[in-house]
């Protein structure tokens, strides 16, 4: 079985990905992680140095490759993902989706203390944080409702989590 995570950036994709996994017994990829060590760069830098659409091809390049090399894993994508290049369409086709859902108000408090890290929140103040969550979550939504598992992350649990997946 293939588990794919999605959800904004911050919804703790990364954080609940390895333990899925763990209790799964799958193997756990971060895409992020795995893009940053085949260019040897950080997201940052893809960024700045290569611009958002040379990285979202990357990040669809990396994906399939994954995805065309392992049958049984749990992956975290990045808050972006499904939102490309016809990813959630693939991911559907290829996998389980789980969308991890925490509330605008969580989001903000995880991001705030991370902006540094995040390419698309840098210029972005404390007091614009939510609003600007918001807006990219509205343009998101869209992609991460055609999730075949939705989560609300407050009431996470792993082992719910692999049972809501089994029975999808």
């Amino acid at each position: 079985m293939r588990i794919y995570l999605i959800g904004f950036m911050g919804a703790g994709k990364s954080f609940w990905g390895p333990r899925l996994a763990q209790q799964a017994g799958l193997r756990f990829y971060d895409l992020d992680r795995e893009i940053e060590q085949s260019q040897q760069l950080t997201i940052d830098q893809l960024f700045t140095l290569k611009g958002e659409e040379s990285f979202r091809v990357l990040e669809k390049e990396l994906l399939h490759l994954l995805t065309e090399n392992h049958s049984q894993f749990v992956m975290a994508c990045g808050g972006g993902t499904p939102c490309f290049l016809n990813n959630i369409e693939y991911m559907r086709r290829s996998g389980k989706v789980v969308w991890i859902n925490p509330t605008v108000e969580v989001l903000a408090k995880r991001l705030w203390a991370e902006r540094t890290q995040r390419p698309l929140l840098r210029s972005v103040s404390e007091s614009d944080l939510e609003g600007v969550i918001q807006k990219k979550m509205a343009d998101r939504r869209l992609y991460y409702e055609q999730a075949h598992v939705r989560i609300d992350e407050e009431a996470i649990d792993v082992i719910d989590l692999i049972k809501s997946i089994a029975h999808v």
